[in-house]
């Protein structure tokens, strides 16, 4: 074997390496918590099931926002339309019932996702802007229709089925994250419009002269991403029995995380749906052992600051 073909193959034996990091990482801070806070109750069946409670909310968003870091686009709304939305739904059961209920919490996804798809595609304002001023709109609208407070949601029916509900011993929010999840990876691997999703954020020019309309795929992945961000406001208010501004107050951060920490990259060209929900599941167990070490709110911060700096560092050194 030639010099060339070794380091060749050693080369593509690290980016191997690096398709499972975020499995090994998973693992391995798994094992470290276990064996650290196993006397401080990690290991207790309750405290397990309590991290996936916390993490699948922001599992479902990451699904759709590997769609949108894969175009090379962002959307840092998601949080704020997630707290929006919530107090929609709760608007809606209270004036209408359940259907009224998920049919504002949905609408307030879809007409969010419809304005930063235009502003981004048709006006041709960066998605980072137009998702950054729609954050603070979003978050506004939310605090002036509800004067800021707590819109309580009454309906049993609504809360089972929508977070606060199990399946035998299966937490109806865990069905919701594998539901979201397998319909996520079925599209982005197995679909035309996965690929030219892919396509579109590898180079977007190439994709454009294949005869993909980048455009109309743009605004597609900002449309689901909106959505699934409505959707995760819903899960907030039948979770915790009301909507609320502050439901979903900083999950961008921790969705955009969980989605290169996965293996998407923020340069696009490249997603994994299953990595993102993994990279949820850490950021949930990180979190967790972290509030178990009896660490402040701070320093619980800083923590998740630098998971982001790592994440970067990571999809940077994949898209190299």
């Amino acid at each position: 074997m030639t010099d060339t073909a070794a380091s060749a193959s050693k080369f593509s034996a690290l980016a191997n390496w690096r398709e499972y990091i975020i499995y090994i990482g998973f693992v391995v801070i798994f094992l470290v918590f276990a064996a650290t806070l196993g006397d401080r109750g990690f290991l207790d069946p309750n405290n397990l099931l309590n991290i996936i409670r916390q993490t699948a909310i922001i599992a479902v968003v990451s699904v759709t926002m590997t769609f949108v870091l894969s175009t090379g686009e962002i959307d840092l709304s998601v949080g704020a339309v997630a707290g929006l939305a919530s107090v929609a739904t709760a608007m809606g059961i209270d004036q209408f019932g359940i259907p009224g209920g998920i049919l504002y919490g949905l609408g307030t996804g879809v007409v969010v996702g419809a304005v930063n798809g235009w502003l981004t595609t048709g006006i041709g304002i960066p998605s980072f802007l137009t998702t950054l001023a729609m954050m603070g709109i979003a978050r506004g609208v939310a605090m002036w229709i509800s004067g800021t407070a707590a819109i309580p949601i009454l309906s049993k029916p609504y809360a089972a089925v929508f977070g606060a509900g199990n399946i035998g011993p299966i937490p109806s929010l865990l069905v919701w994250v594998a539901i979201i999840g397998i319909a996520g990876h079925i599209v982005l691997r197995r679909t035309t419009f996965g690929r030219r999703v892919l396509a579109t954020g590898g180079n977007e020019t190439s994709a454009r002269y294949s005869g993909v309309n980048t455009a109309s795929i743009k605004f597609r992945v900002l449309m689901l991403s909106s959505v699934a961000a409505a959707l995760a406001g819903m899960l907030y208010a039948g979770r915790l029995h009301s909507g609320r501004f502050q439901f979903g107050e900083g999950d961008e951060l921790s969705v955009i995380a969980a989605a290169v920490l996965g293996g998407t990259s923020l340069f696009g060209g490249a997603g994994t749906v299953v990595g993102s929900i993994m990279g949820a599941l850490m950021i949930g167990l990180i979190n967790n052992g972290l509030v178990l070490m009896g660490l402040e709110f701070s320093q619980q911060l800083i923590a998740r600051g630098a998971i982001i700096i790592i994440a970067v560092a990571i999809s940077q050194t994949r898209k190299r």
